[in-house]
């Protein structure tokens, strides 16, 4: 008990001394707060796009239906889980989301690489129109992501260095997840969008 209480007393007067960071914490836990429910609402303004994209493509007959196939079952997986603000303090959780839209990143990029092979599809403007929509959404969402790395590290710095960490113990603020380097240059590159003269059609067997 004594122990305890000489460790407490510790804490506050280091705290007291050299400045606790305590309105720092709330700040960027606000802000990084902020900056996810961004990320959340592209991601979801993406998701929006993919029934009519994949809507509009199912109209060529010929299309691979198998890429159609893990277009719709990522996009089903992504939204599946349930990105809530409480999402960003639970690592495995955050991780499990990263690498859901991840693979619908993946699945659209194909999409869109298959796609140039349809003339009739690429001379389509409402499917020209949800390319360029798309691509839009790509880029905010590289945005949103970067805006949130940037405050998470912030937050992260305040959390692990002293005598801020003594706070961050003290107030149960602990390190916020963040996106990883995997795959970063795949999720982060939006899809290219070519209006130029498309190759041929696939003969038909």
């Amino acid at each position: 008990m004594k122990r305890f209480f000489a460790l407490f007393f510790t804490v506050m007067t280091v705290l007291a001394l050299t400045g606790c960071g305590y309105n720092d914490f709330q700040r960027l836990d606000e802000k990084s707060k902020a900056a996810w429910s961004e990320v959340l609402n592209q991601y979801q303004r993406r998701a929006d796009l993919v029934p009519n994209i994949v809507a509009t493509v199912k109209g060529q007959a010929a299309f691979e239906q198998g890429t159609l196939v893990q277009v719709i079952e990522a996009r089903a997986k992504a939204t599946s889980i349930q990105a809530t603000p409480e999402l960003i303090n639970n690592p495995d959780a955050f991780n499990k989301f990263q690498q859901a839209q991840g693979e619908l990143t993946g699945a659209l990029s194909r999409l869109m690489a298959v796609s140039e092979r349809y003339p009739q599809l690429q001379a389509n403007q409402a499917f020209r129109d949800l390319r360029v929509t798309l691509e839009g959404t790509e880029n905010r969402i590289t945005v949103a992501r970067n805006e949130y790395i940037g405050t998470v590290q912030a937050y992260n710095v305040l959390v692990r260095s002293f005598p801020t960490n003594l706070t961050a113990k003290v107030f149960s603020y602990p390190p916020k997840p963040t996106f990883t380097v995997q795959n970063e240059a795949q999720i982060s590159t939006p899809p290219t969008v070519d209006f130029s003269a498309p190759a041929a059609a696939p003969a038909k067997p």
